[in-house]
């Protein structure tokens, strides 16, 4: 009797794993939708266009849905707080020009990257006495919360001597404040400082990219089956030149290889 109701309480369980172990790809499809978590406010990468998303990781992203044959949601969300949103399950994947970090690694998966950057310094078009890193020495700094131009300004701040880093929820507020002198440059990601020079002429860069970063698409630790696709999505984007079609709309020119 006891065996019986042995074999009847495996069976009952193997009968209900796939309940409760359905994978992410499947959920997404389920659901007819991918959801994005975003910071859209970081030109050329993702920002608004009116009323809507625009901007290279948003074509991206769309490409992704497409692949998947859902539609695409992107939920705009702070950076600073992107990867507990994620963990949180508020959206699938991050997608928001987010570098590759071992640190960010314990917490989550990275795709294959997908863009090479680094970070620059930006300063006031007129400012003549900031030519490097080493000139930032007693100088104000403005940052984005939460990023890698962060992370970097505190290592400038202890070999340097940097005077104040300021963190902003924002990188257009970090710009806003460097063209009201209210910080003497800006460190963050190249491709976006040089969007926004190119855009706003009292901004300049100055040198070259002084850290190597590549961004990555963000996924939860457990969601391996998404990230196994996602990854062949993205070789699949460079193999058919897709992706050199969304890089030259955002950026002018192909990407360096």
């Amino acid at each position: 009797m006891r065996k019986n109701l042995l074999y009847l309480l495996v069976f009952f369980l193997l009968l209900t794993i796939p309940l409760f172990s359905a994978g992410a790809l499947e959920r997404i499809k389920k659901a007819g939708v991918l959801k994005v978590g975003s910071d859209v406010a970081y030109a050329p990468f993702e920002f608004m266009e009116g009323d809507k998303p625009v901007g290279f990781d948003i074509d991206i992203a769309y490409e992704i849905a497409n692949a998947l044959g859902v539609k695409l949601e992107i939920i705009n969300t702070s950076f600073d707080g992107i990867i507990a949103a994620l963990k949180a399950k508020k959206f699938d994947i991050i997608i928001s020009a987010m570098t590759i970090t071992e640190e960010r690694k314990k917490e989550i998966n990275f795709s294959k990257p997908y863009f090479d950057s680094g970070q620059i310094i930006a300063i006031r078009a007129d400012d003549t006495t900031i030519k490097s890193e080493k000139d930032l020495k007693g100088k104000i700094v403005g940052v984005q919360l939460g990023t890698t131009g962060e992370i970097a300004a505190k290592k400038l701040k202890d070999k340097i001597g940097i005077k104040e880093i300021r963190s902003y929820e924002t990188i257009p507020e970090a710009f806003m404040d460097l063209e009201l002198g209210r910080v003497d440059a800006v460190i963050n990601d190249m491709p976006v400082s040089l969007y926004y020079a190119k855009t706003h002429p009292k901004i300049k860069c100055i040198g070259k990219p002084f850290t190597i970063e590549r961004y990555g698409i963000a996924v939860r630790k457990e969601d391996t089956d998404l990230l196994i696709k996602i990854n062949l999505i993205l070789d699949q984007l460079k193999k058919s030149g897709k992706y050199d079609e969304i890089y030259k709309k955002w950026f002018g020119s192909l990407p360096i290889r």
